[in-house]
């Protein structure tokens, strides 16, 4: 397996505080905009933040359904919930954190141990929370259905 691997992300301004995001390797593309926290905001459209936020929870997702096969874990659902918490530091802004919930479902309660140990390995193995300096709280939820 190549350990080099390029992603293109091409942004075209479309009007006001809001752009359009596409890829050559993708289908659809994204509507972003600067969030309404911020003068001239948009309402209802992704921005920076929530794409962020997003791409630490996918990243998350991606590496347990990976770890998880390797590992012959039956699941039922796996869902998560994330906020981020944007401050100023020294006069600048920063998703400072990001506290990730992450809920699993399982069948087997033999399995539970086991279900949290490879939630938390794919939370370390992140390439995304690894490529980050933001503080990433954690907390696997094993729910048995």
């Amino acid at each position: 397996m190549d350990t080099s691997h390029t992603y293109q992300v091409d942004l075209k301004w479309t009007t006001g505080r809001k752009g359009l995001i596409a890829s050559p390797d993708l289908k659809e593309s994204i509507e972003v905009a600067t969030p309404p926290d911020f003068p001239k905001g948009v309402e209802g459209i992704w921005s920076p933040e929530h794409l962020f936020i997003a791409s630490v929870k996918s990243c998350v997702m991606t590496t347990f359904l990976a770890i998880a096969e390797n590992s012959k874990l039956d699941f039922n659902n796996f869902s998560s919930h994330a906020t981020g918490i944007l401050t100023k530091v020294e006069k600048q802004f920063v998703v400072s954190e990001i506290n990730l919930q992450v809920t699993l479902e399982i069948s087997d309660p033999l399995q539970k141990e086991k279900a949290i140990r490879i939630l938390e390995k794919s939370e370390k193995a992140c390439l995304i929370s690894n490529s980050i300096t933001t503080k990433i709280n954690f907390e696997p939820i094993v729910v048995i259905k």
